[in-house]
């Protein structure tokens, strides 16, 4: 059995492989085509992981929100694209999706208004940028739920 670590400043990586009660060997062995030394090396940032290496590790780990972690945080693609999603409750999501559809409920008719003409015009500026606003907030709902689920579904407490 290999040591504990007892460094500081943990990476995702590493404090995801940790909560899954894994050595280096251990996530080696169940990760295949990755070494320990490789997952040092990640781990201690002396290497980017590839994207194929996350989609492992966040299997192997049962964390499927590293995938969404690399895009957010590592990604220069991403950076620009994803948002980083927190694991939340599934009332605590659902309550943010149920308020955000309420707020666009009351702006849908605004939102036709605006586009009927095919142009966002100056006076029409500041209230697509609100609408556009709750629509990235709906985005992140939903995404907050599919990660829930995945969650779910890794920790075995999801069945078809």
């Amino acid at each position: 059995m290999g040591k504990k670590s007892i460094k500081e400043n943990k990476n995702m990586y590493q404090l995801c492989r940790e909560e899954a009660g894994m050595t280096r060997a251990q996530a080696s062995d169940a990760l295949v085509f990755m070494s320990d030394s490789r997952i040092e090396k990640i781990e201690s940032e002396k290497c980017e992981p590839h994207p194929d290496e996350i989609l492992a590790m966040a299997n192997a780990y049962k964390k499927p929100n590293l995938c969404n972690y690399y895009c957010s945080n590592e990604c220069p693609i991403g950076q620009l694209t994803v948002a980083e999603l927190q694991p939340k409750p599934l009332a605590q999501i659902t309550l943010e999706m149920l308020s955000t559809i309420t707020t666009l409920t009351k702006q849908k008719d605004r939102l036709v208004e605006i586009t009927v003409d095919g142009v966002v015009s100056d006076d029409e500026k500041q209230d697509f940028l609100q609408i556009s606003e709750e629509l990235d907030k709906m985005s992140v709902s939903i995404e907050s739920l599919k990660l829930w689920v995945n969650q779910m579904i890794a920790e075995g407490k999801w069945t078809d």
